[in-house]
């Protein structure tokens, strides 16, 4: 049904695929893709989310920006609520069965959802489903249509069924469902091009197999990669502490961003910023001619805090950010204090409060940071699995008047 062979595109569609291609990890298949864009009517583009946490972070936004591409050059994007598949429970990447969520926790978390969306979607244009509202109707017999047309051979080969298989970790056949009805969504739709995260992938590729036997030329896969937290090491996660929230305040995402290393700051660039490519070029070809890299830094910081407050918001973080440290509103001449990393991944902020004498015990910097009261080069930490990445140093900061300055030495 594909042909191999990709038409060449010129002017404008040349620079679209430019920038639809910007980020992506894989595009199962560009050719594919090269053909839709050609025609010149606006593809149907989906993406899937699972109402399972209703608080997003950056990780999240790189999805999103994807399709915000997508929607500037006039294609309809579905920003499909998986309200019925969350009730099953998504296995990617679990050794253990998911807890399925509630129909009532389902629709808060798609409510809260949409607000935070909208905050880089243009949602007049932005087409928002539910996939109840073809799976609810359909009943059993449905679902065992769709269930034929995919082998349990095939559905093992995914690698966190293999895994599970091979280490005797019970797999529920309520799991099985999951790809499956995430690929009808794509028959259900016509989907064009399906975006997801790579851990996605197989998923994806699913939804191909299934439009195939309904019928439907296949949809493009185009993924994108986990965005590394602040740590620069593991995917950006709430569990992990090293996120930053899009709901978090101006003062605290600024200040988190400034925080990321000179070399995750590119990475950041490439999928977070809206700005053009030839810009961030630009940027980098200045850094390397000598710019002071935190001045670049400060650009990418201020215009993130700006798409999810504003400009002004943004603004003022930045000459927060400066007063705390260029106006000495933090002390600069404290002691270095060195703490070591309890793994590869750095060390949890309560330990290091309690290491460097700020808490008398875990339990007691917990309490401190929920409660608002301590801050990590002058931005307020309430994140309890919040972590330090190892060879960084830090201002801790406990109340009003309590400091440590510490480095992060790699665990022995």
């Amino acid at each position: 049904m594909n042909s191999p062979e990709a038409p060449a595109l010129t002017g404008a569609l040349a620079q679209q695929l430019a920038e639809l291609k910007r980020g992506a990890q894989d595009i199962l298949t560009e050719p594919d893709l090269c053909k839709k864009l050609v025609r010149g009517r606006p593809m149907v583009v989906k993406a899937g989310f699972d109402p399972t946490a209703p608080d997003l972070h950056l990780g999240h936004t790189v999805l999103i920006n994807k399709m915000r591409q997508f929607q500037q050059f006039g294609h309809e994007v579905v920003f499909l609520i998986g309200d019925f598949t969350g009730m099953i429970g998504d296995p990617t990447g679990r050794n253990i069965t998911r807890p399925r969520l509630t129909p009532d926790e389902i629709k808060a978390n798609a409510i809260t959802y949409e607000k935070q969306v909208f905050k880089i979607l243009d949602g007049e244009k932005t087409r928002v489903d539910f996939n109840s509202r073809w799976f609810s109707p359909m009943g059993a017999a449905g679902l065992i249509e769709i269930a034929a047309k995919y082998t349990v051979a095939r559905m093992i080969e995914r690698d966190d069924f293999t895994k599970r298989f091979r280490a005797n970790q019970p797999i529920a056949l309520h799991e099985f469902l999951y790809p499956l009805v995430q690929g009808y969504d794509s028959v259900a739709l016509k989907a064009d091009v399906e975006l997801g995260g790579t851990d996605q992938k197989f998923n994806l590729l699913v939804g191909r197999s299934l439009q195939e036997h309904y019928g439907q030329e296949p949809q493009v896969v185009l993924t994108v990669p986990l965005l590394e937290g602040l740590d620069g090491v593991q995917k950006m996660s709430k569990s992990l502490g090293n996120y930053v929230g899009i709901a978090e305040d101006a003062d605290t995402q600024f200040g988190k961003l400034m925080s990321i290393s000179d070399t995750l700051m590119w990475r950041y660039f490439e999928l977070l910023s809206f700005r053009p490519l030839a810009d961030i070029a630009q940027l980098q070809r200045a850094v390397t001619e000598g710019r002071n890299p935190r001045d670049v830094k400060f650009e990418l910081a201020e215009e993130i805090v700006a798409r999810f407050h504003d400009r002004a918001a943004a603004t003022q973080a930045r000459e927060n950010f400066i007063a705390r440290f260029s106006q000495k509103t933090l002390p600069t001449d404290l002691p270095l204090q060195h703490v070591c990393a309890t793994d590869a991944d750095g060390i949890k902020l309560a330990a290091a409060l309690r290491e460097a004498g700020l808490a008398a015990s875990n339990g007691e910097a917990h309490r401190k940071i929920t409660e608002g009261a301590v801050r990590v080069d002058g931005a307020k930490i309430t994140d309890r699995e919040a972590r330090l990445a190892a060879n960084a140093e830090h201002i801790l900061q406990l109340g009003p008047r309590r400091f440590a300055r510490v480095r992060i030495s790699p665990p022995k």
